[in-house]
Protein backbone atom coordinates (compact mmCIF):
# COMPACT_ATOMS: atom_id res chain seq x y z
CA UNK A 1 0.00 0.00 0.00
CA UNK A 2 1.69 3.47 -1.01
CA UNK A 3 2.54 5.90 1.67
CA UNK A 4 0.50 8.64 2.44
CA UNK A 5 0.77 12.34 3.29
CA UNK A 6 -1.30 12.76 6.70
CA UNK A 7 -2.70 16.53 7.55
CA UNK A 8 -1.14 18.61 9.89
CA UNK A 9 -1.98 18.09 13.15
CA UNK A 10 -2.70 21.92 13.64
CA UNK A 11 -3.14 25.35 11.52
CA UNK A 12 -0.42 26.09 9.06
CA UNK A 13 -0.79 29.77 10.98
CA UNK A 14 -0.50 27.72 14.89
CA UNK A 15 3.26 28.12 15.26
CA UNK A 16 3.11 31.87 14.33
CA UNK A 17 5.47 33.98 14.66
CA UNK A 18 7.91 31.37 15.43
CA UNK A 19 7.27 29.75 12.06
CA UNK A 20 5.20 31.52 9.47
CA UNK A 21 2.58 29.99 7.63
CA UNK A 22 3.81 30.58 4.41
CA UNK A 23 6.82 28.02 5.55
CA UNK A 24 4.23 25.05 7.10
CA UNK A 25 2.34 25.41 3.99
CA UNK A 26 5.28 24.99 1.49
CA UNK A 27 7.12 22.77 3.60
CA UNK A 28 4.54 20.21 4.64
CA UNK A 29 2.47 20.41 0.94
CA UNK A 30 5.36 20.74 -0.92
CA UNK A 31 8.60 19.35 0.22
CA UNK A 32 7.13 16.43 2.24
CA UNK A 33 4.41 15.32 -0.78
CA UNK A 34 7.19 14.63 -3.07
CA UNK A 35 8.85 13.05 -0.53
CA UNK A 36 6.25 10.52 -0.46
CA UNK A 37 5.80 10.82 -4.12
CA UNK A 38 9.24 9.75 -4.44
CA UNK A 39 9.53 7.07 -1.92
CA UNK A 40 6.32 5.72 -3.64
CA UNK A 41 7.68 5.43 -6.76
CA UNK A 42 10.91 3.72 -5.59
CA UNK A 43 8.81 1.07 -4.23
CA UNK A 44 6.19 0.74 -6.88
CA UNK A 45 8.01 -2.90 -7.92
CA UNK A 46 8.79 -4.12 -4.38
CA UNK A 47 5.82 -4.51 -2.80
CA UNK A 48 6.98 -6.41 0.34
CA UNK A 49 9.20 -2.89 1.25
CA UNK A 50 6.25 -0.60 0.75
CA UNK A 51 3.68 -3.25 3.02
CA UNK A 52 6.18 -1.92 6.07
CA UNK A 53 5.82 1.47 8.29
CA UNK A 54 8.06 4.05 6.98
CA UNK A 55 10.38 3.60 10.15
CA UNK A 56 10.56 0.28 9.67
CA UNK A 57 11.78 0.61 6.26
CA UNK A 58 13.87 3.24 6.91
CA UNK A 59 15.85 1.55 9.94
CA UNK A 60 15.94 -1.91 7.66
CA UNK A 61 17.75 0.68 4.92
CA UNK A 62 20.59 -1.89 4.66
CA UNK A 63 18.20 -4.73 3.46
CA UNK A 64 16.36 -2.57 0.79
CA UNK A 65 18.29 -3.36 -2.64
CA UNK A 66 21.00 -1.24 -4.10
CA UNK A 67 19.40 -0.13 -6.89
CA UNK A 68 16.88 1.87 -4.99
CA UNK A 69 18.35 2.11 -1.59
CA UNK A 70 19.23 5.77 -2.54
CA UNK A 71 15.97 6.80 -3.06
CA UNK A 72 14.77 5.17 0.22
CA UNK A 73 17.45 6.71 1.96
CA UNK A 74 16.45 10.23 0.92
CA UNK A 75 12.96 10.55 0.29
CA UNK A 76 11.81 7.28 2.99
CA UNK A 77 13.91 8.90 5.21
CA UNK A 78 12.10 12.67 4.60
CA UNK A 79 9.31 10.94 4.81
CA UNK A 80 10.18 9.18 8.40
CA UNK A 81 11.57 12.47 9.80
CA UNK A 82 9.07 15.01 8.69
CA UNK A 83 5.51 12.90 9.87
CA UNK A 84 7.79 13.09 13.40
CA UNK A 85 8.66 16.65 13.04
CA UNK A 86 5.43 17.65 12.41
CA UNK A 87 4.11 16.11 15.86
CA UNK A 88 6.60 17.67 17.90
CA UNK A 89 5.69 20.93 17.41
CA UNK A 90 2.41 22.21 18.61
CA UNK A 91 0.35 25.33 18.61
CA UNK A 92 1.80 28.21 20.41
CA UNK A 93 0.15 28.95 23.74
CA UNK A 94 -0.86 25.01 24.29
CA UNK A 95 -0.77 22.95 27.18
CA UNK A 96 2.89 21.57 26.85
CA UNK A 97 3.63 23.59 24.16
CA UNK A 98 7.45 25.94 24.83
CA UNK A 99 8.86 26.04 27.83
CA UNK A 100 10.76 24.14 30.14
CA UNK A 101 9.91 20.39 29.73
CA UNK A 102 8.30 18.33 32.54
CA UNK A 103 8.04 14.96 33.30
CA UNK A 104 10.40 11.98 32.55
CA UNK A 105 12.44 13.67 29.58
CA UNK A 106 12.77 17.14 31.82
CA UNK A 107 14.39 14.52 34.84
CA UNK A 108 16.47 12.78 32.22
CA UNK A 109 18.07 16.63 30.83
CA UNK A 110 18.81 17.79 34.19
CA UNK A 111 20.91 14.41 34.85
CA UNK A 112 22.81 14.43 31.81
CA UNK A 113 22.99 18.34 31.00
CA UNK A 114 22.86 19.34 34.58
CA UNK A 115 19.16 21.93 33.75
CA UNK A 116 17.37 22.44 30.18
CA UNK A 117 19.27 25.88 29.65
CA UNK A 118 22.16 24.27 28.90
CA UNK A 119 20.86 21.30 27.17
CA UNK A 120 19.03 23.64 25.06
CA UNK A 121 22.72 25.96 24.26
CA UNK A 122 24.70 22.57 23.24
CA UNK A 123 21.54 21.17 21.12
CA UNK A 124 21.51 24.80 19.35
CA UNK A 125 25.23 24.86 18.92
CA UNK A 126 25.20 21.21 17.76
CA UNK A 127 23.03 21.50 15.52
CA UNK A 128 23.69 25.15 13.87
CA UNK A 129 27.33 23.68 13.17
CA UNK A 130 25.47 20.71 10.91
CA UNK A 131 27.21 21.73 7.45
CA UNK A 132 24.74 22.25 4.34
CA UNK A 133 21.24 20.78 4.83
CA UNK A 134 20.24 17.94 7.72
CA UNK A 135 19.04 17.65 11.22
CA UNK A 136 19.74 18.33 14.71
CA UNK A 137 17.84 15.33 17.24
CA UNK A 138 18.02 13.99 21.15
CA UNK A 139 18.09 10.40 21.17
CA UNK A 140 18.62 7.95 24.40
CA UNK A 141 21.47 5.46 24.26
CA UNK A 142 23.67 3.43 26.59
CA UNK A 143 21.23 4.83 29.20
CA UNK A 144 21.90 8.80 28.24
CA UNK A 145 20.94 11.48 26.32
CA UNK A 146 22.60 12.09 23.58
CA UNK A 147 22.68 15.06 20.44
CA UNK A 148 23.71 13.88 17.47
CA UNK A 149 23.09 14.97 13.75
CA UNK A 150 22.49 13.66 10.57
CA UNK A 151 22.49 14.89 6.81
CA UNK A 152 20.31 15.42 4.39
CA UNK A 153 17.27 13.12 5.31
CA UNK A 154 19.05 10.87 7.05
CA UNK A 155 17.43 9.24 10.11
CA UNK A 156 18.77 7.72 13.41
CA UNK A 157 16.66 4.49 12.69
CA UNK A 158 19.19 3.68 10.01
CA UNK A 159 21.49 3.49 12.82
CA UNK A 160 18.99 2.05 15.52
CA UNK A 161 18.74 4.92 17.42
CA UNK A 162 14.75 5.93 18.33
CA UNK A 163 14.61 10.09 18.02
CA UNK A 164 13.10 11.33 20.45
CA UNK A 165 13.51 15.02 19.82
CA UNK A 166 14.34 16.63 15.96
CA UNK A 167 14.23 20.05 14.26
CA UNK A 168 14.71 20.20 10.76
CA UNK A 169 17.78 22.33 9.59
CA UNK A 170 17.15 22.67 5.96
CA UNK A 171 17.07 25.97 4.40
CA UNK A 172 13.50 24.98 3.25
CA UNK A 173 12.23 25.00 7.03
CA UNK A 174 13.84 28.49 8.09
CA UNK A 175 14.60 30.67 5.18
CA UNK A 176 11.60 32.72 4.33
CA UNK A 177 11.40 34.06 7.77
CA UNK A 178 15.23 33.55 8.75
CA UNK A 179 17.01 33.72 5.71
CA UNK A 180 20.43 32.27 6.69
CA UNK A 181 20.04 33.22 10.60
CA UNK A 182 19.71 29.14 11.36
CA UNK A 183 20.58 30.30 15.45
CA UNK A 184 17.76 32.49 15.61
CA UNK A 185 15.83 29.75 14.18
CA UNK A 186 16.63 27.18 16.35
CA UNK A 187 16.78 29.48 19.06
CA UNK A 188 13.03 30.59 18.37
CA UNK A 189 11.98 26.79 17.63
CA UNK A 190 11.67 26.12 20.99
CA UNK A 191 8.64 28.18 21.34
CA UNK A 192 6.49 25.45 19.34
CA UNK A 193 7.98 21.93 20.98
CA UNK A 194 5.59 19.77 22.21
CA UNK A 195 6.74 18.72 24.98
CA UNK A 196 3.96 15.45 25.35
CA UNK A 197 4.93 14.20 22.27
CA UNK A 198 8.85 14.51 23.40
CA UNK A 199 7.87 12.52 26.52
CA UNK A 200 5.73 9.51 24.36
CA UNK A 201 8.80 9.13 22.21
CA UNK A 202 11.26 9.04 25.27
CA UNK A 203 8.96 6.53 27.12
CA UNK A 204 8.56 4.49 23.37
CA UNK A 205 12.88 5.03 23.46
CA UNK A 206 13.54 3.07 26.98
CA UNK A 207 10.63 0.77 26.35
Amino acid sequence: MAYELAPLPYDYFALEPFIDAETMHLHHDKHHQAYVNNVNAALASYPDLAAKSIDDLVAGLADVPEEIRGAVRNNGGGHSNHTAFWKLMGPVGSDGVGGAPTGPIAEQITADFGDFETFKKTFNETTAKQFGSGWGWLVFAAGKLKIITTANQDSPLTHGLYPILGNDVWEHAYYLKYNNRRPDYLAAWWSVVNWHEVNARFAKAKA
